[in-house]
């Protein structure tokens, strides 16, 4: 069997584009989800057979870089996952360390391959990864209000994350935990921009303490380790990152610092499924956990998550966007199964799952980035400056749930 072609099939993600104009603040391009591009590949054989993945890490440029690394893997075997994987790692190294972009290309190829030798075996992927833990995964999904909180618990979720911009959205974790009591666990992403300085994310770290979080998500910016180490001794609440990078190498810091508490790799970046299961190996010599990054992904990305969360002993919990882009289920040809709050492993051979064509080419990519920031997460008056981290002002309003004089502690 030999590799004779790799198309991709890229898409926007939304029903809808604005069209920002020049120098307009505070525009919301993500909902619903129209920054979003998905993009798709499919690996052909000679044989007829062929394969599905899907990339992420800016999408539109990812597909540039998979149409140049199918000129080396046209006439290859496509059954040699890892050495066809090393080759195309070896291949883009002379452009630099490419990250997220680098970790798309090779995410959705290698994806596609082992979907080839699952169906050429009859096997799942999970099976030929070594056998499964569990024949579901528990997934978390996202809330900014008790209303929709109460939605979510009602279809199943027992995990929900809440999203801040500032030390006032505190209090929004506060009520939703308040609101939900302890029996669902409840978690925080931070997420920038603008990120949080040091000081800043320990303070909201503390004071997050008393909701005895599941996670604390990227309280800094990913691009300073030793801010992460800061944050990590002075608080409690436990951390977790890792969604921003893309290979062993990139997760290594957080994981052998111990950094962190659970690692977050997209599936569709990370740089293939056996790169994550290279993670979570990692990982787990350090009882780190495993919940992989699913904010921005498609359908296909989704089920290559669950093959790798089923077998591997450290799986926590699978991030999932519900009520997402209503045309999601449309661009597949079967979704996964929703029950009870987790989404059933497939035991169909390769992913268990295939891209609808016809669908995808009805969304033709339009835009792939934020263009403005959004208004509310910074300071009044600097969104136009799109500061990438910004020390918070007002803290003495904003940030204390309650106001204490020093005779207080006599």
């Amino acid at each position: 069997m030999k590799i004779t072609e790799i198309r991709t099939y890229l898409m926007q993600a939304a029903t809808s584009v604005p069209q920002p104009k020049a120098g307009q603040i505070g525009h919301k391009v993500w909902d619903p989800g129209t920054s979003r591009n998905w993009l798709f590949v499919k690996v052909l054989t000679d044989q007829g057979t062929y394969g599905v993945g899907e990339c992420s890490g800016w999408p539109r440029v990812v597909e540039r870089a998979v149409k140049d690394l199918e000129n080396l893997l046209v006439g290859q075997d496509p059954t040699h996952i890892d050495l066809l994987w090393s080759k195309m790692q070896t291949a883009i190294m002379g452009h630099g360390v490419l990250g997220t972009v680098g970790g798309g290309a090779l995410s959705g190829i290698e994806m596609a391959l082992w979907d080839i030798k699952g169906k050429i075996t009859g096997q799942p992927v999970w099976s030929l990864l070594g056998g499964r833990f569990r024949d579901s995964i528990p997934l978390y999904t996202h809330a900014s209000t008790t209303e929709r909180a109460d939605e979510l618990v009602a279809l199943g979720y027992k995990g929900l994350k809440v999203g801040i911009s500032k030390a006032a959205d505190v209090e929004t974790v506060y009520r939703i935990r308040e609101h939900l009591g302890m029996d669902i666990d409840l978690m925080v992403d931070a997420h920038g921009p603008p990120w949080l300085t040091v000081s800043d994310a320990i303070f909201i770290g503390r004071e997050l303490e008393a909701c005895n979080l599941l996670f604390y998500e990227d309280p800094v910016a990913p691009d300073r380790i030793d801010a992460f180490r800061q944050v990590r001794e002075a608080t409690t609440t436990p951390l977790a990152a890792g969604e921003r990078v893309s290979t062993v190498w990139g997760m290594l810091p957080y994981i052998e610092g111990d950094l962190v508490d659970v690692i977050q790799p997209d599936t569709g970046r990370a740089g293939g499924i056996t790169q994550m299961k290279k993670m979570a190996a990692m990982a787990e010599a350090h009882y780190i956990t495993v919940a992989p990054h699913s904010g921005s992904l498609g359908p296909v990305g989704e089920f290559a998550a669950l093959h790798v969360m089923a077998t591997i002993p450290n799986a926590l919990m699978l991030e999932r966007v519900e009520h997402d882009w209503e045309g999601r289920h449309r661009v597949i040809t079967a979704s996964p199964v929703f029950q009870d709050g987790r989404l059933l492993v497939p035991n169909t051979p390769g992913l268990g799952v295939d891209i609808v064509e016809d669908e995808i080419a009805k969304h033709p990519s339009a835009l792939n980035i934020v263009i403005q920031p959004t208004v509310e997460n910074y300071e009044p008056g600097t969104a136009g400056e799109a500061p990438y981290f910004q020390q918070r002002r007002g803290r003495n309003r904003a940030w204390n749930r309650t106001v204490r004089s020093p005779s207080d502690d006599s």
